[in-house]
C-alpha cells in the first residue's frame, strides 16, 4: 500500500464501525428510557403527595377556622368549605370588639394557590377541577361529592409504582 491509498482508507468510518456504534448507542437507550420513565413518574408521585398534603392542611384549616369561630357558619352545616375554591378566596373573618370597642373587618386567605392534580394531563381545566372530592356526609367506602368538601384524591386511574391506585392516596 502507498501511503496515498492508506490516506484515503483510514479518512472515515467502516460500515461494521457504523454499525457497532448505532448498537451500542440503541443498547444505552433502551435502557435509559425506562429509567427516565421511572425518575418522571416518581417526581410526578412526590408532587402529589406534597399537592394532597397543602390541600387536606387548607380543608382542615377552614374546619378548625369555622369550629373556632373565625369563619361564619351556617346552622346546620358541616364546617368543611363549599368547594376547593373557598380555599384561595379571600374570607371575611368574623370581627371582636377591639380595645376601643369597634369590630375590625379583616380578611384570611387559607390558601395562595390550588395545586393541580399533576396525573391530569388537561391544562386547560382549572385546578379545582382536577380533584375528586368526598364530602363529609358520604361513605368512606363509597366517596361521593356533596355540599363540602371534606377530602380530596386524584382522578387519575393510574397505578403507582408501590401497586397502589393514585385515587386511593
Amino acid at each position: 500500500m502507498t501511503p496515498k491509498t492508506r490516506k484515503a482508507a483510514s479518512r472515515g468510518f467502516t460500515f461494521i464501525e457504523l454499525v457497532i456504534t448505532l448498537a451500542l448507542v440503541g443498547l444505552l437507550a433502551m435502557f435509559a428510557v425506562p429509567m427516565f420513565d421511572m425518575a418522571n413518574t416518581r417526581m410526578k408521585e412526590s408532587e402529589l403527595r406534597q399537592s394532597l398534603r397543602t390541600i387536606r392542611a387548607g380543608i382542615d384549616a377552614y374546619k378548625a377556622a369555622t369550629d373556632a369561630g373565625t369563619l361564619p357558619r351556617e346552622t346546620g352545616d358541616s364546617g368543611y368549605p363549599p368547594s376547593l375554591e373557598k380555599l384561595v378566596e379571600p374570607l371575611e373573618i368574623l370581627g371582636k370588639p377591639d380595645l376601643s370597642g369597634t369590630i375590625a373587618s379583616k380578611r384570611i386567605v387559607i390558601l395562595r394557590q390550588l395545586p393541580r392534580d399533576p396525573f391530569n394531563t388537561d391544562l386547560e381545566l382549572p385546578p379545582e377541577l382536577t380533584w375528586d372530592t368526598r364530602a363529609y356526609a358520604s361513605r368512606p367506602d363509597d366517596p361521593q361529592p356533596g355540599a363540602d368538601v371534606f377530602d380530596i384524591s386524584s382522578k387519575s386511574k393510574r397505578t403507582a409504582l408501590d401497586g397502589t391506585l393514585y385515587s386511593s392516596w
